[in-house]
């Protein structure tokens, strides 16, 4: 069973992606229904590279709804990999400006010629989308810019909540679900979950560009020396702790997240299952993670998990994840 207790000790390296904006996206003509078959198409095939944990859990949501998730997923990956495509923070916050503009655009019914935004603007034309949640995930992306180590465990829930839980939020507002505080508490605490994996999944990539994802407060508990992490990886002192500590974490707003619905006496509705789907891959990672001790830097945790289709397959069908 996965991590002992919440009370013990306890991403896939993230592809360049070019500042200019869908350079390989080219219309097939000038029709807006030419339009919008090229961007749901691009924005499905960005998140299939790149998210391909998302692209997985697409299949069980609603027919109607694909275009729309795909928009709000590619949009998320589209902020995520800025930071990997420039060379300095002042571009990828031009970057991110255009997207806080694009937000404004859209809501004025004037998206730009990109296809994720022609593929939001329908999506938030169809479901409603909060802007303000948009803008959320926008502008934890670009504090992230500048200043990407975290000091405290709770710094970065904060970060996590603005980012992955926001997307949930966005998921849950396309699903009409967005009113019931017990789906957005436990979405909440998934995309904590999602976003505390992803950096440990990701913990190589991050450590071969000297950046640091664990917060400061577990690797000073741990005595981890972050030029010693640089250098020598999983064989670093300390640091298969600290991403124990971590991980815990992580495991623990699973179980919050699990707990809620428990307290119910209720499962998942079928309604929401989609969205929850997002825990499977979270709870598989953390799975084979411990089966490695913890070693952040064995490469087998960078393979997909031929049985996770499957997995979320089952979670669907039981209602629970």
């Amino acid at each position: 069973m996965l991590i002992r207790s919440a009370h013990q000790r306890l991403a896939w390296r993230p592809p360049l992606l070019s500042l200019r904006p869908a350079k390989q996206w080219q219309r097939k003509n000038h029709s807006q229904t030419a339009d919008s078959q090229d961007s749901n198409a691009y924005c499905r095939d960005l998140v299939r590279k790149h998210d391909y944990d998302s692209f997985l859990t697409s299949y069980f949501y609603p027919r109607r709804t694909h275009d729309a998730y795909f928009a709000l997923r590619a949009f998320n990956v589209e902020l995520a990999l800025v930071r990997e495509a420039v060379s300095q923070p002042m571009i990828g916050k031009m970057r991110m400006q255009f997207w806080r503009d694009a937000v404004k655009s859209i809501q004025q019914d004037k998206p730009p010629h990109h296809p994720i935004a022609v593929a939001l603007h329908r999506a938030s034309k169809e479901f409603k989308l909060p802007a303000y949640h948009l803008n959320r995930i926008i502008d934890a992306r670009d504090q992230d810019l500048v200043a990407p180590t975290h000091p405290t465990v709770d710094s970065v829930a904060t970060y996590a909540e603005s980012t992955s839980s926001t997307m949930l939020y966005l998921v849950l507002s396309m699903l009409n679900l967005s009113s019931s505080d017990t789906l957005a508490h436990a979405a909440s605490h998934i995309g904590v979950a999602s976003s505390f994996a992803t950096l440990l999944r990701a913990l190589p990539f991050h450590a071969s560009q000297r950046r640091m994802v664990i917060p400061v407060d577990l690797t000073s508990k741990n005595g981890v020396r972050e030029e010693e992490v640089y250098r020598s990886g999983g064989h670093a002192e300390g640091i298969s702790d600290a991403v124990f500590d971590f991980a815990t974490v992580a495991n623990d707003h699973l179980l919050t997240a699990r707990q809620l619905f428990k307290e119910s006496g209720e499962k998942v509705p079928a309604e929401a299952m989609p969205v929850f789907l997002s825990a499977v891959p979270v709870a598989s990672f953390l799975e084979q993670l411990e089966k490695v001790n913890f070693d952040a830097f064995d490469p087998s945790l960078q393979k997909r998990d031929w049985k996770l289709p499957f997995r979320i397959w089952r979670a669907s069908s039981s209602r629970s994840f």
